[in-house]
């Protein structure tokens, strides 16, 4: 089976960006993102508008792929598509278009969990990227999830750790709302933090037993902060806001290191690999490279384009899954929220 011609055409569409892929083998042909601008008026993904959206963009997504890919339909092997989680709107636009498509070139149809496909990317074939060794830690931090997992093989993997309350992709963007930038804030804060001093503020880091995170209470301590300050200088924020990024961003780190340092000595393993939106942050990029000289950890950070949503991940876990035939009928359906 590992020596097969196999095409994957993959589809994405679990929030707000519509994302076609094909894949040969372990191979990314085509990886086609089309976002959603619309949002950022309304400081956030308005589901309403996401699935309209996604239903206007899913076929000339899917055509471009094909296209910058030279793949034709008939060459498909299967398709594969996001099942969940994500905004059930949106997640509805993706499995009835890739169910309708299975159906009518009568290939196999592939249902991915959206956070397996996250922590999977680390296995595309991509020149200059190593790829994990079974067992490995994953970090998992997107706008909806913070999660560490012991990842035992492509279809084994455990949540050892994950938040209690709110993930770090909302404690960055909420951060960004109190100091008034706009949405996606977490961007932002990352680029500003860049000229800031870490060290220039200091907000105190939840007590959480175990791998467990939460970040509910430092968008409050970094709420009243600002209030504060604000009260005493209408202009702290314009006056500080490099330091004031810089700040935030290096709490969140150590909140994140911290738990993942303690996985570490819980489990022996120390190859270390992340993924999911947050895992864009050069802040957080960078001080995972450092723990392998430091700690003598092996980490594993995926490609920039691999780590926001896309096709792509949808598409390695596809391909993955069609190797042991793990195959879905039409009576697959989408779900908000799906079990890891």
């Amino acid at each position: 089976m590992q020596n097969q011609e196999v095409f994957i055409l993959a589809i994405e569409s679990s929030c707000d960006d519509t994302a076609a892929a094909v894949l040969h083998n372990d191979k990314v042909l085509s990886n086609v993102v089309a976002n959603q601008l619309i949002h950022n008026q309304y400081g956030g993904v308005v589901p309403e508008l996401a699935s309209r959206a996604h239903q206007q963009n899913i076929v000339p997504v899917i055509d471009a792929a094909l296209r910058k890919a030279n793949v034709q339909k008939e060459q498909l092997s299967a398709i594969a598509f996001t099942q969940g989680p994500g905004l059930m709107g949106s997640l509805l636009v993706g499995t009835s278009f890739s169910k309708s498509l299975s159906l009518a070139l009568q290939v196999p149809l592939i249902a991915v969990n959206h956070m397996h496909a996250h922590i999977l990317a680390h296995f595309i074939d991509e020149e200059g990227y190593d790829k994990p060794e079974f067992p490995f830690l994953a970090l998992t931090i997107s706008g909806g999830h913070t999660q560490i997992v012991k990842v035992n093989s492509f279809f084994d993997m455990q949540i050892i750790g994950e938040t209690t309350d709110d993930a770090v992709g909302e404690a960055f963007d909420k951060s960004a709302k109190i100091l008034g930038l706009p949405y996606p804030g977490g961007p932002l804060i990352d680029k500003y933090a860049k000229e800031g001093n870490p060290k220039a503020f200091s907000f105190t880091k939840p007590k959480v037993p175990g791998l467990d995170f939460s970040f509910s209470g430092l968008k409050t301590a970094i709420l009243y902060f600002i209030q504060k300050n604000k009260q005493e200088n209408p202009n702290f924020i314009e006056e500080n806001l490099n330091d004031i990024c810089a700040s935030i961003q290096h709490t969140i780190i150590e909140i994140l290191m911290d738990k993942i340092k303690l996985a570490v000595k819980e489990t022996g393993i120390t190859q270390i690999a992340i993924g999911g939106g947050v895992s864009a942050n050069s802040g957080i990029r960078n001080t995972l490279k450092e723990t392998e000289s430091k700690y003598g950890w092996k980490t594993f950070i995926p490609k920039f384009e691999y780590t926001t949503d896309n096709a792509a991940m949808i598409g390695i876990v596809g391909y993955q899954k069609y190797l042991s035939n793990r195959f879905e009928t039409s009576a697959v359906v989408s779900k908000a929220r799906i079990q890891f």
